[in-house]
C-alpha cells in the first residue's frame, strides 16, 4: 500500500527553464547597472548563448562583448546567479495534486539535487514547506550524495517512518531519477515536461515503472489501484 510520494523538484514540480530565465534576468540586470549593454539585450544574448550550450555561457557573454575578464569575474556572476531570489512558480497542475494527495492522507516529500544555496532559494520562493512534510537537498549531504545515490532515499523514508515499498518517486531525469528501484523496492514513475534533461540516457537501462505526462495523469493511476 502506497503511503508517500516523493518528488524531484527541477521540471517535476517547476520548469527549470523559467529558473534559468530568471537567473539570466538577475545578471542582466546587475552588468547593465555597470553599464554593460542594456538589460534586455545582455538578457537575450544570455539566452542566445545558452541556447548553443549551456557551458561556460558568462565567460563566452564577455567574449561576445570584447570585453576583458577574471576568473574572479566569472566566480562573482556564478555567485549571483546561484544566490538569487528566484521569480518561479510550481507547474498548474502541482498545488491541485498535492492538496488531493495531503486530501487521501499521503505523505509528502521532495528529493532534490543541485547547489543547495540555489535549490534552498527555489524551495523558499515556492514556500515549499507549506505543502511538504520532508525536504532533502542533497548537496547539504555532499556532492557524493547527489542522486542516484541511496542515501537521500533512506533518509526521507527513515524521516516518514514507511517501508520502500510504501513510497513513490516522481522524477524526469533518465540519468539518475529511475536507477533507486534497481537498489530498494520503490515504485518511480517519470513525468515528461519536456525538460533540459529530458534526453540523457537510462542509467544501466533501468527505466521507470510508469510513465505520465502530467500530474492528472498521476491521480488517475492511484485512483484506479493501477500502481502496484
Amino acid at each position: 500500500m502506497i503511503k508517500a510520494v516523493i518528488f524531484d523538484l527541477d521540471d517535476t514540480l517547476i520548469s527549470e527553464r523559467k529558473y534559468i530565465e530568471s537567473g539570466y534576468k538577475h545578471i542582466a540586470c546587475l552588468l547593465s547597472a555597470q553599464g554593460i549593454g542594456t538589460q534586455d539585450n545582455v538578457y537575450n544574448m544570455l539566452l542566445n548563448l545558452f541556447q548553443e550550450s549551456s557551458i561556460n555561457v558568462f565567460n563566452r557573454l564577455f567574449e561576445s562583448l570584447n570585453i576583458s575578464y577574471t576568473a574572479s569575474d566569472i566566480r562573482n556572476l556564478v555567485n549571483e546567479y546561484r544566490n538569487h531570489f528566484p521569480t518561479i512558480n510550481f507547474f498548474d497542475d502541482v498545488v491541485p495534486c498535492l492538496n488531493e494527495l495531503k486530501r487521501k492522507g499521503f505523505k509528502l516529500g521532495i528529493i532534490t539535487d543541485g547547489y543547495a544555496s540555489s535549490q534552498k532559494a527555489k524551495l523558499n520562493s515556492l514556500s515549499a514547506s507549506t505543502y511538504f512534510n520532508e525536504i532533502i537537498v542533497t548537496d547539504e549531504l555532499g556532492r557524493e550524495y547527489w542522486k542516484p545515490h541511496q542515501k537521500p532515499f533512506e533518509m526521507i523514508r527513515e524521516k516518514l517512518q514507511i517501508e520502500y515499498e510504501e513510497m513513490i518517486y516522481i522524477g524526469d531525469n533518465p540519468e539518475k531519477d529511475f536507477y533507486i528501484s534497481n537498489i530498494y523496492p520503490i515504485k518511480t514513475i517519470r513525468i515528461n515536461r519536456k525538460g533540459v534533461y529530458q534526453n540523457r540516457e537510462y542509467m544501466d537501462g533501468i527505466r521507470e515503472h510508469y510513465s505520465i505526462k502530467n500530474l492528472e495523469s498521476f491521480l488517475i493511476l492511484l485512483d484506479k489501484d493501477i500502481i502496484v
